[in-house]
């Protein structure tokens, strides 16, 4: 049977290696500024939020700080047992198996929806954003955040171990669906070489992920994003 929501797209850095993806989840923007940049366009303060994507639900204890309610939506089952067993001791958190295609939520139910690093192709994403239309309530906005292909070392590696991406055809995508975007000029510190060396194997293939190692000197790493917003 499997472990995961129909018409899922497997995310195979964290689906495998969960353990990993936690560090670098801890590593990414230790300044905050993807929140900063978000509540600069659309506070959490007493907003109802869903969180697409959430995978273990690292984000969630973080959100439900500052908003009234969270769902997280995962869906891999694995990643919903450990974001239900993270959030458990929060009363306005609830995780729930879903897709971005298909989400577990009413009509109208969200001021602000979120996904972190789940959006990354664009063209195809159409049944998702039909969803977030259903989805979140008027007045409210949308956020996605999504790696840069086109800026840094961690772009050029990105690109080399997915060369089909098409970073000007994303663009576009996300333009002619009536989204804005900003970029986003963050970094992963890590505490341990063995973690950023780690995080690195779970992000590309082999062969690239060998070059990164040997072209990053020290804990840090530069991680050029993109912020995309939508008010509906």
């Amino acid at each position: 049977m499997p472990r995961f929501a129909k018409g899922a797209i497997p995310s195979p850095n964290i689906w495998n290696t969960p353990q990993v993806y936690e560090l670098e989840n801890r590593a990414v923007d230790p300044e905050g500024l993807a929140d900063a940049a978000m509540d600069a366009i659309r506070p959490l303060t007493g907003a109802t939020v869903v969180d697409i994507g959430c995978g273990t639900g690292y984000h969630l204890p973080s959100l439900s700080a500052r908003a009234a309610r969270v769902v997280g939506v995962e869906p891999h089952d694995d990643l919903v047992e450990l974001a239900q067993r993270r959030c458990r001791a929060l009363p306005n958190v609830d995780v729930r198996r879903g897709t971005a295609q298909s989400l577990p939520l009413p009509d109208a139910s969200a001021d602000v929806a979120v996904a972190r690093w789940a959006y990354f192709f664009g063209p195809g994403c159409e049944p998702g954003l039909k969803e977030l239309s259903r989805v979140v309530r008027r007045g409210g906005t949308a956020f996605v955040i999504d790696l840069d292909a086109t800026r840094g070392a961690f772009g050029r590696w990105f690109s080399a171990s997915l060369p089909s991406y098409s970073s000007a055809a994303v663009e576009e995508f996300w333009r002619r669906n009536g989204w804005q975007t900003q970029p986003l000029d963050l970094r992963m510190a890590f505490e341990r070489r063995a973690d950023l060396e780690a995080v690195l194997r779970i992000e590309f293939t082999p062969e690239v992920a060998a070059r990164a190692i040997a072209e990053t000197p020290g804990l840090e790493i530069g991680y050029p994003n993109l912020l995309r917003w939508k008010r509906f």
